[in-house]
């Protein structure tokens, strides 16, 4: 399902939805593509020192801040960063929250090596980094089963939007785009090899796919 660009609160609307529907098995499991509209969402376990900028900066900058369900901290996201929402059941044997997790990250990771990027993750800090520099956040929520929230991949984002947050509430590493490597990236072509690392890492069957 691609939305194209989006403010955020609709989208959750819309999630929440989804999710609904899902758990009725009214539904196949949906992937959500979309660019928000310029954002700050703080997960659950975001700490308020870690939005720096003030309210009067926020409106400065037209950027929203917004409290969400997800787990995590703090995060921003605008046009340029890919985000994607899997509505899924992940229900059976060893398919809990971090397989889930694991997974997102391993289908960012495939599709950053289809660009000639050697990515790598942190037990510790989840998402996906190059070096020190941090390129795709994770946040996630699952109930009954079903998963919500999900990735935000840099793309040609503008990152000087970071400036009013620390990033995931980690200290001491940066945020980086991937158009910084490949600098004529489309967002087009990356949804593209997404959606096809996404269906091989969860063994998804895609003849009936375009």
């Amino acid at each position: 399902m691609d939305l194209g660009q989006r403010d955020y609160d609709s989208t959750l609307e819309l999630q929440r939805n989804l999710v609904e529907q899902r758990k009725r098995s009214e539904i196949p499991d949906t992937l959500i593509l979309v660019e928000h509209d310029r954002v700050y969402t703080m997960g659950r376990n975001a700490k308020d020192d870690n939005v720096t900028a003030s309210a009067i900066e926020l409106k400065h900058r037209g950027i929203k801040l917004i409290k969400t369900d997800r787990g995590g901290d703090v995060t921003y996201h605008g046009p340029g960063q890919l985000v994607g929402y899997p509505i899924m059941n992940i229900g059976g044997e060893g398919k809990g929250v971090l397989w889930y997790v694991a997974n997102l990250e391993e289908v960012i990771c495939r599709t950053l090596k289809t660009f000639g990027l050697e990515a790598a993750t942190d037990r510790e800090n989840r998402g996906v980094w190059i070096g020190n520099d941090k390129i795709a956040a994770i946040g996630v929520r699952v109930t009954r089963q079903v998963t919500m929230h999900g990735f935000a991949l840099n793309v040609s984002v503008r990152l000087s939007d970071y400036g009013g947050i620390i990033p995931c509430g980690i200290r001491g590493k940066g945020i980086t785009s991937l158009n910084l490597f490949v600098p004529d990236v489309s967002m087009e072509e990356v949804k593209k090899r997404i959606i096809q690392r996404f269906v091989k890492v969860f063994d998804y069957d895609d003849s009936s796919r375009e």
